[in-house]
C-alpha cells in the first residue's frame, strides 16, 4: 500500500503527528507485537552499538560515524530528535533516508500495525530497523529515546557493544528526580557478555551501573579505569586496553567532546573484528559533524545584521549538566562579551540550565520557540529565570534580541542561541 502524498519533510512530520501524538507511554509490548508482524527486522541487523545517556548521545555517534566511514565502513544511524529534518533520524548505509523510502516504509507499519495503539517514536523506531534490515552495512549506530529499560530500541537482545554516555537529571516527568533510579533504567540496554563502555559518572551512578552489570553479566569498561583521554602539548591521547595514541584535536566545540570522542574510539575498538587505523580515526575526528551543538553560525541573515567582530553560536542544550557544559566554554571565551539568546519548553528547567553560565554572561534576553505549542513563553522564562535570582529581559524574537544585545555593547560581542533543540533546529533552518 503506498498512497499519495506530498513529499516533504514537514508534511511527513503533519502526518505523523496527527496519526501518532508525541505522547511518550513507556513499554515494550507494542513495538514488540508490530515487530513480530514485520517479521523481526530488529533480529535482522548488522552488529549494533546501542547508546544510552543523558547528554553527549549524539555526537558520541557522530564520531564513531565519522571514523567508521572513514575506515570504508557501510553505516546505519537512528538518532533523535531531529533539527532541522524528520529524515535527519535515520541514516541507510551513511544517506539519511529519502522521502519515497520513509512513506513507503510508513504505509507499511500502518497498514501491518492495523489501527493498534502505537506511539510516534515506537513507530519512527519500526521504521528504522525495517529500512536498516533490508539495505546492507556493516554497522548500526543506534540511540536510544529516552531512557533505556523501556525504550522501542530495547527489543535488541544481542548488540555487539553497549554504551552509557555521561547520566544527569532530565525527563523528570517519566525517569523521575534521582540520578540512581535514571541510571538504573539507561543501564538497562546492557547485556550478558556485552562489552559496555562507560563514560565518567558521579560515583553512586557508577555503583549502580556496575550493580545491574553484575547482575546481567555485562562486562564494563569505565572511563578512568578502562580508558582514558590527555591532552598534553595540545595533542589529544587516548589510552584504551588496545591502543595509547596521540591524535589531533577533535573538529566539535567544546571541552566535552573530548571525552565523546574518547569514548567513541573505545566503543569502535570493543567491535573486535574490525581494526581502525590511526589514519581512520585522525580522518574521523577532524570531520565529525554534529549540528546544533556549539555550532558558529556563518551565514545567513542573522549574520548579515551583525557588526564587524560579533560571533553567533548556538548550542541545543537543554539540562542542568548541558549549562555546566556550556560554563566551561564560556570560562574559555573571555576575549569579548558573552549574551544568551535564551529559549526552552515547558518541561524543562531553566533556573537549573542557565545557572551554570550566569558568572560568564554580560546579559540574558529570553525568547518563544515559534511554531511549538510547548514553548515557554517569552515573559513566562524571563521571570523563571529572575527568580532564581539573574537578570534577563524578554524579546519577541532573536533579530529584535541581537539588534537590542548591539546597542547595549559597546564593542563586539558572542552571542548564545541555547535552551532547546527545537530553538537551535529552527536557527539552523532559517539562519545557516
Amino acid at each position: 500500500m503506498h498512497r499519495k502524498m506530498p513529499l516533504n519533510s514537514s508534511d511527513l512530520v503533519q502526518r505523523l503527528n496527527r496519526l501518532y501524538p508525541k505522547k511518550i507511554d513507556l513499554s515494550l509490548g507494542r513495538i514488540e507485537r508490530l515487530l513480530k508482524n514485520l517479521g523481526n527486522p530488529h533480529e535482522h541487523l548488522p552488529p549494533v552499538i546501542h547508546v544510552a545517556g543523558t547528554n553527549g548521545k549524539g555526537s558520541l555517534i557522530s564520531f564513531m560515524r565519522a571514523i567508521s566511514e572513514a575506515a570504508g565502513l557501510k553505516v546505519h544511524v537512528y538518532t533523535s530528535p531531529h533539527l532541522v529534518q524528520f529524515n535527519e533520524r535515520i541514516r541507510i548505509a551513511g544517506d539519511i533516508i529519502s522521502n519515497d523510502k520513509l512513506i513507503y516504509l510508513l504505509d507499511e507499519c500502518e497498514l501491518v500495525n492495523e489501527g493498534h495503539p502505537i506511539t510516534f517514536f515506537e513507530l519512527t523506531t519500526a521504521i528504522a530497523f525495517l529500512a536498516f534490515s533490508r539495505t546492507p552495512a556493516d554497522l548500526v549506530l543506534l540511540e536510544t529515546g529516552l531512557g533505556g529499560r523501556l525504550d522501542a530500541t530495547n527489543v535488541l537482545t544481542r548488540p555487539a557493544v553497549t554504551a552509557l554516555t555521561p547520566i544527569s537529571v532530565d525527563h523528570v516527568e517519566f525517569l523521575g528526580s534521582h540520578v540512581t533510579n535514571i541510571a538504573a533504567e539507561k543501564a538497562a540496554i546492557m547485556r550478558k557478555g556485552v562489552i559496555s563502555v562507560i563514560a565518567n559518572q558521579e560515583r553512586k551512578v557508577n555503583q549502580v551501573i556496575a550493580a545491574i552489570a553484575s547482575n546481567v553479566g555485562a562486562l564494563c569498561q569505565f572511563q578512568g579505569q578502562d580508558w582514558d583521554f590527555g591532552i598534553p602539548e595540545d595533542k589529544f591521547n587516548i589510552q584504551t586496553s588496545s591502543r595509547n595514541s596521540y591524535y589531533s584535536l577533535p573538529n566539535l566545540q567544546g571541552a566535552h567532546q573530548l571525552q565523546n570522542a574518547a569514548q567513541a574510539i573505545t566503543c569502535l575498538d570493543a567491535l573486535k573484528k574490525v581494526t581502525f587505523s590511526h589514519k581512520h580515526v585522525e580522518f574521523g575526528l577532524l570531520n565529525a559533524k554534529w549540528p546544533g551543538r556549539l555550532q558558529q553560525l556563518n551565514i545567513g541573515p542573522l549574520m548579515e545584521s551583525l557588526s564587524a567582530g560579533w560571533e553567533i553560536w548556538v548550542d541545543g542544550g537543554h539540562n542542568a549538566a548541558a549549562g555546566t557544559i556550556l560554563a566551561q566554554q564560556a570560562r574559555i571565551w573571555s576575549d569579548r562579551p558573552l549574551f544568551a539568546i535564551l529559549g526552552m519548553i515547558k518541561t524543562k528547567n531553566p533556573g537549573a540550565f542557565i545557572a551554570p553560565l550566569c558568572p560568564y554572561l554580560a546579559e540574558i534576553m529570553t525568547v518563544e520557540i515559534e511554531a511549538e505549542e510547548s514553548t515557554i513563553k517569552a515573559g513566562e522564562l524571563a521571570l523563571l529565570v529572575n527568580e532564581k535570582g539573574l537578570r534577563a529581559t524578554p524579546m519577541p524574537s532573536i533579530r529584535a534580541a541581537i539588534e537590542k544585545l548591539m546597542v547595549l555593547s559597546l564593542s563586539p560581542a558572542r552571542v548564545l542561541i541555547c535552551g532547546s533543540l527545537y530553538l537551535a533546529g529552527q536557527v539552523l533552518d532559517k539562519h545557516n
